[in-house]
């Protein structure tokens, strides 16, 4: 013990204020390596961007460099041309420079920030840390992308000053525009590192950074994806069409206009699931463990590659009439074919009209309608579960309302929310309804009434 002491103490930090970011390495070049890529490009540093080498090139391709980078190259020029574009000007490309593991990895040896962003399995993370240390410099910073592996797990076996600069760096896609950026340090990261990558994803990134725990999806996939869940367990017990949950669970109670399903359809329900079942295999005492279940008849999208956006449909496909004219038609969940999209209009959905969301979300709450009672369910599962979450994975409330405002669009994050619907009066709800709060809210509840008694 004394002698890994004292190795620790020979690890030199740069302090905060006096380190200086110039050149960036991105490792993996996919959807959301290229773009990150393309948002430190963005702010003008130089950046290079590799990956592995083209797979399946014959003897005489895999002498060619522009073969070999094929597959990194392809990836940019994609992310370039995409919707909505990750680039300020598309000029600011020319700031990346691509190249592959096996010839260009020795780069990096003059970056300043090494981001991984590779496959989500954590023997590939740690292969390429292995390989990273090879030639990283030591003060560099090193993080990784990942959507929910643990951090710690990533850094194992790796140097005292690889573990000092280690952290998660978690974007949200597209990352030039969703505004969260999850720090995530282990035990061994150095304070000075978590100060700079606080402050740096804020005045130089444009990011809201939220300060994580390292759990399982972290803050913002934690309850993001809970909530979708919920949303789908609800939708199934009250036999909901698609197309009534996203009417229900958009603008209407102050989340995006994609709502639940088009949301996803537009992520990739291949990135849903993953993060879904990663957090119900990891979370074995989750109090809502059996929801974050993959329901069936979602596994069987996958099967049929019916991912979203990317394979051309998921639970919505775009399609023509006789006379071209383009729409939308839905999946019918319960039979998987698609049907012509419908509207949706009730009592509740009316309540669209009241301006203030925190006045509409308290009308909504006193609805009796069908709609009405599927939006007071899913507050009181969202409700209880984050309140369950402190401490787990953060031990300040406002840090899970920054999460999901910046990093699924929240207008108003699932505390503020409460606030606004009652805590008293929906709690008790609650719990009449079957659901469980944690014991802190029953404790500030009873400190608030003696504040007001006195």
């Amino acid at each position: 013990m004394e002698a890994a002491a004292t190795e620790k103490k020979a690890v030199s930090v740069i302090p905060a204020g006096a380190r200086k970011i110039k050149t960036v390495a991105v490792l993996g070049s996919g959807v959301m390596g290229s773009r990150i890529a393309l948002h430190y490009a963005n702010i003008g540093l130089k950046v290079f961007l590799l990956d592995i080498v083209t797979p399946k090139l014959s003897e005489e391709e895999a002498k060619k460099p522009a073969l070999r980078n094929k597959l990194v190259n392809d990836a940019l020029a994609f992310a370039i041309k995409s919707n909505p574009n990750p680039s300020y000007d598309k000029a600011f490309a020319s700031r990346i420079t691509t190249g592959n593991f096996d010839d260009n990895l020795s780069w990096i040896k003059n970056a300043d920030w090494i981001i991984e962003v590779v496959v989500e399995r954590l023997d590939i993370k740690q292969q390429v840390f292995e390989k990273v240390e090879k030639y990283r410099k030591p003060g560099t910073l090193i993080t990784s992308n990942t959507s929910g592996i643990p951090i710690h797990l990533m850094a194992e076996g790796r140097s005292d000053d690889f573990r000092a600069h280690f952290c998660g760096t978690h974007y949200f896609n597209p990352p030039r525009y969703l505004r969260l950026l999850e720090i995530i340090p282990t035990a061994e990261t150095d304070k000075e590192v978590i100060d700079f990558l606080m402050q740096y994803g804020d005045l130089f990134l444009g990011k809201q950074t939220v300060l994580c725990k390292d759990t399982p999806a972290f803050i913002a996939n934690r309850v993001g994806v809970f909530s979708i869940a919920a949303v789908i367990k609800l939708m199934q017990e009250m036999d909901f069409t698609i197309d009534e949950v996203d009417a229900l669970t958009g603008t209407l109670i102050g989340k995006p206009k994609s709502a639940t399903f088009r949301t996803t359809d537009v992520v990739g329900l291949d990135t849903m699931i993953k993060v879904m079942t990663g957090a119900h295999d990891n979370l074995p005492n989750d109090e809502y463990r059996d929801v974050l279940g993959v329901p069936d008849w979602i596994k069987q999208m996958e099967t049929n590659k019916w991912i979203g956006d990317k394979t051309g449909q998921g639970f919505f496909k775009k399609t023509k009439d006789a006379t071209g004219k383009k729409s939308f038609a839905t999946l019918d969940w319960k039979t998987m074919e698609y049907k012509p999209s419908a509207k949706t209009k009730s009592a509740t959905t009316d309540l669209k009209s009241i301006d203030d969301l925190r006045k509409r979300l308290v009308a909504i709450s006193k609805q009796t309608d069908k709609h009405g009672e599927f939006l007071r369910k899913l507050t009181y599962y969202v409700s209880a579960y984050v309140s369950n979450r402190i401490p787990e994975i953060s031990d300040e409330l406002y840090r899970i309302d920054d999460a999901m405002q910046a990093g699924f669009g929240w207008e108003i994050g699932p505390f503020a929310q409460w606030d606004a619907i009652g805590v008293e009066a929906s709690t008790k709800a609650m719990k009449e309804a079957g659901f469980k709060v944690n014991a802190w809210v029953d404790e500030m509840l009873a400190q608030v009434s003696k504040l007001f008694t006195k």
